[in-house]
């Protein structure tokens, strides 16, 4: 099962160093990152949200190749590879996957103007490691999927 934690933040700047410190944990096999965003509210007040994993780009590019691919079988490759960009990016700009857009837009909503919320979706990890990479960032814990138990000690860990 998939562990959802959602960490506010002082500023994107640090929202950044979060998703950077997630990454390396990942390389690390330390951290099984699903899903990883940040979301803060801009100078209107509206949430912006930041995710990592661009389903647009990854769909463009696989149906550019499929669609150049079957291109080539009609002797046309340029215009399959266009068909297939356009139909790739479509797809993947309409598939979500991962950690739920309305909820990081509320969350967002709900931030102080300057804040920032870090959202991690992670399958698994070696959670002291973890925590003292995550605790200089001073985080607060938003919100989790976590149990009660598992939660309160997150809380203290991170405070400690």
């Amino acid at each position: 099962m998939a562990h959802l934690v959602v960490l506010g933040v002082a500023d994107t700047k640090t929202a950044e160093e979060a998703l950077d410190i997630a990454s390396d944990l990942a390389k690390q096999e330390l951290l099984k990152l699903e899903d990883a965003a940040y979301v803060y509210k801009d100078a209107k007040g509206r949430p912006r949200i930041h995710q990592t994993v661009n389903l647009t780009g990854a769909g463009a590019l696989g149906g550019a190749f499929w669609g150049m691919l079957i291109g080539l079988l009609f002797l046309n490759p340029l215009l399959g590879m266009a068909v297939g960009a356009a139909s790739g990016a479509v797809a993947g700009k309409l598939s979500d996957v991962g950690i739920d857009d309305d909820m990081i837009k509320r969350i967002g909503s709900e931030l102080d103007q300057g804040r920032a919320a870090v959202f991690l979706l992670a399958q698994s990890a070696t959670r002291d490691r973890v925590v003292s990479a995550f605790k200089p960032l001073h985080p607060t814990v938003i919100q989790t999927n976590l149990t009660h138990d598992d939660e309160e000690a997150l809380i203290r860990a991170l405070s400690d």
